[in-house]
């Protein structure tokens, strides 16, 4: 699968946001949302996100999720692709900068494209979507 096809899934869950807009999950997320991703913020700290209600895990998403977006510690990477491969989406997305070679082998065996240390808004952008 290619990232042009990761990019086509609308449905995107952004692990780790924030709502703070100087942070660039909230950077991204919002460049996302503008060019017309469905956001679902998920951050057991946040009630919201820019009006949507932010999720304290994927487990509690009440929708498909296409993609996991996430921006968190890659130490902190593992627990969150177990619960990926809980809810089974298209792909396992994890931000610049963040590489967790584990992780990314266990959801690629549960059948879930992985990304690693790249950014949705630079390759959309790269991509000219």
């Amino acid at each position: 699968m290619s990232i042009e096809t990761i990019l086509s899934y609308k449905n995107i869950a952004v692990v780790g946001i924030s709502d703070n807009p100087e942070r660039p999950s909230y950077d991204v997320a919002s460049f996302l949302e503008k060019h017309g991703y469905n956001i679902i913020p998920v951050n057991p700290k946040l009630a919201e996100w820019k009006g949507k209600k932010s999720y304290p895990d994927l487990k509690s998403i009440p929708e498909k999720v296409d993609v996991v977006d996430i921006f968190r510690r890659p130490e902190a990477v593992p627990p969150i692709v177990d619960e990926a491969i809980a809810i089974k989406p298209n792909a396992i997305w994890m931000q610049q900068g963040i590489v967790n070679e584990e992780a990314a082998a266990k959801a690629r065996a549960a059948g879930i494209e992985v990304v690693m240390d790249k950014c949705m808004k630079i390759e959309y952008r790269r991509l000219k979507l």
